[in-house]
């Protein structure tokens, strides 16, 4: 079950979670980062490091709140960190628990005491070159995952948290449910493996308890002080403490003159777990801790408003309220199994030949040393080792920023260098930023003469500065520049964000000529054809002109022949 991912919405590779993962778990595929379960180490940094959020955790609150409201028996486990992450003291903060509906309340401190036993009895009982506590989850994962060689060092303890929650199971019931409340991520991991699932029905981080308590408007500070159902020891409040687990167990680590070793940080870790590969590292008792400061400074304290040395320093003022407990003697449950078992868990890689790489190397536009920047932008320390990610299906050619800067740019330069049509950019006080070849030969002028200085010098800006301030494009105009002697399609358009005017103008000043041409041989074409028409009409005049008067004469002559033949007609009768 994946407990912990990305939410595809607001991933905006920025590649800040890959970067702060030592063991490169994550995986970019589409632009999109995931979480690869089987290499992840349960840190939960790249969660809390992710500036937009972008982090999806699945919650066992609604499941809890179920409980409660089904009746059960709901039993919470506390870790100790609490006091450094809450502003109300102990007793109230049970108080607030039993409010939510908890039928008991313990510390998962109890859970650190038996554990601290354990430890004790097994260093005294088992001869080893080293000695690695087994309390944080991640550091564990580190060893199975990326150090298999050393789990002969893991001391096969419990953590605190199955520890307890293993107790609570035999003093509550089965039917009980068990919750765990503390800081860390990686916790809703480790109850879920398959040798913890039955021991936890729950975790929740603080940052989910804080949720739901101001989703209630509770008034805690009205809280009459409650107590825990059992306390623990003074000892096991240490946990979370960096140095804590040491201080435990300091009286074998004395007895078998053990070098003490306490890292924190997912690196350091690392570094160490190197060293003791290599044989630099021996006699020693480890306390490993995958937080910075241990659990004190986990992810889950991180977005806390007070700092890392005020949460250790309130954390130590709860450790030293009950001193009465200090002495005591603990009695393990013998029928109980604290018992565990670490595997090699570690992935087998294969790694790219060395033609592989050179030719995803190209793919990223690396042809010689000199390309490979090794800058880190893209979360992985060098470019060889991100082409190694690409080969496994890890990583992504475009997830380098250079890469992608130097085409784009080079696009950008191809197209804005060789496009036919003008372009202008201007700032908000319509000075020119940018002008392309087109614009120079058009104009007549040199990007270097007229770059920062006003576009009035070449042209009117009245309708640039019409569109900054009215905020209305300009699209498809024309205009005419008759110094010139240009047509152009005007488009002008203002992008607020940048404060820059963008003008792109379509040469037509062929188009306009050809017109202007056709216009005048239509013209010409209707003069003409006016000219011919009167000149037939007058051709036509003196036509009919002459037809009339040869038809007068023809009419007299028929008149006269018409007349004799009747004066000849009257004689003969």
């Amino acid at each position: 079950m994946k407990y912990m991912n990305f939410s595809s919405a607001n991933c905006k590779n920025c590649y800040k979670c890959l970067r702060s993962c030592p063991v490169k778990a994550i995986k970019f595929k589409n632009q999109q980062a995931e979480i690869v379960e089987d290499r992840c180490i349960a840190c939960s940094h790249c969660m809390a490091i992710c500036p937009q959020k972008a982090r999806h955790i699945v919650s066992d609150l609604e499941r809890l709140k179920e409980a409660i409201n089904s009746g059960k028996k709901v039993i919470a486990t506390i870790a100790p960190s609490f006091a450094g992450v809450f502003d109300v003291d102990p007793g109230r903060f049970v108080s607030v628990l039993r409010k939510l509906g908890f039928s008991h309340i313990e510390e998962t401190a109890s859970g650190a005491d038996v554990v601290s036993e354990l430890y004790r009895q097994y260093m005294k009982e088992e001869k080893l070159d080293n000695y690695i506590s087994t309390a944080c989850p991640s550091a564990n994962y580190i060893i199975e995952k990326y150090f298999p060689q050393l789990i002969k060092y893991m001391i096969p303890t419990v953590s605190p948290m199955i520890a307890h929650g293993k107790v609570l199971r035999k003093i509550y019931g089965e039917d009980s449910f068990i919750v765990f409340i503390g800081p860390c991520m990686g916790k809703k991991i480790e109850s879920e493996s398959f040798i913890n699932k039955d021991v936890l029905d729950a975790v929740i981080t603080f940052e989910e308890l804080t949720d739901w308590v101001e989703g209630l408007n509770m008034d805690i500070q009205g809280l009459e002080p409650g107590e825990f159902d059992r306390n623990s020891f003074k000892d096991g409040r240490k946990y979370p403490l960096f140095k804590g687990i040491v201080s435990c167990v300091s009286d074998v680590i004395q007895e078998k003159k053990l070098e003490v070793i306490s890292i924190s940080g997912t690196e350091e870790c690392m570094e160490l777990f190197k060293s003791i590969e290599k044989g630099e590292v021996t006699n020693a008792f480890i306390e490993a801790s995958a937080c910075k400061g241990s659990c004190i400074g986990g992810p889950g304290m991180v977005n806390n408003e007070k700092g890392y040395y005020k949460r250790v320093q309130k954390v130590k003022n709860y450790i030293n309220r009950n001193t009465s407990m200090g002495e005591q003697k603990l009695d393990i449950d013998e029928d109980i199994d604290f018992s565990r078992s670490f595997i090699d868990k570690s992935i087998e890689k294969i790694a790219a030949s060395e033609k592989e790489i050179e030719k995803i190397m190209m793919e990223m536009g690396k042809y010689s040393v000199q390309d490979e920047l090794n800058c880190g932008v893209c979360g992985y320390n060098t470019c060889r080792e991100k082409a190694q990610a690409i080969f496994e299906g890890m990583a992504e050619s475009n997830m380098c920023l250079h890469y992608m800067r130097n085409r784009a740019e080079s696009i950008r330069n191809v197209i804005f260098e060789n496009i036919v049509n003008c372009i202008i950019l201007l700032d908000g006080e319509m000075r020119i930023k940018d002008i392309n070849p087109a614009a120079e030969n058009a104009f007549t002028v040199k990007a270097e003469n007229v770059v920062n200085k006003p576009i009035s010098l070449i042209m009117d800006d009245e309708d640039f500065r019409c569109v900054k301030e009215t905020g209305k494009d300009i699209l498809g105009k024309k205009v005419s520049f008759p110094n010139y002697n240009l047509d152009f399609i005007e488009t002008v358009r203002y992008i607020e964000k940048q404060d820059i005017v963008m003008i792109a103008l379509v040469n037509i000043t062929e188009e306009e000529k050809n017109k202007r041409k056709l216009v005048e041989l239509k013209e010409n074409t209707i003069n003409t054809a006016q000219e011919v028409i009167e000149k037939q009409m007058r051709v036509a005049q003196e036509i009919a002109s002459l037809l009339g008067e040869t038809t007068a004469e023809t009419k007299i002559a028929l008149t006269k022949l018409k007349k004799v033949v009747e004066e000849e007609k009257g004689c003969d009768s």
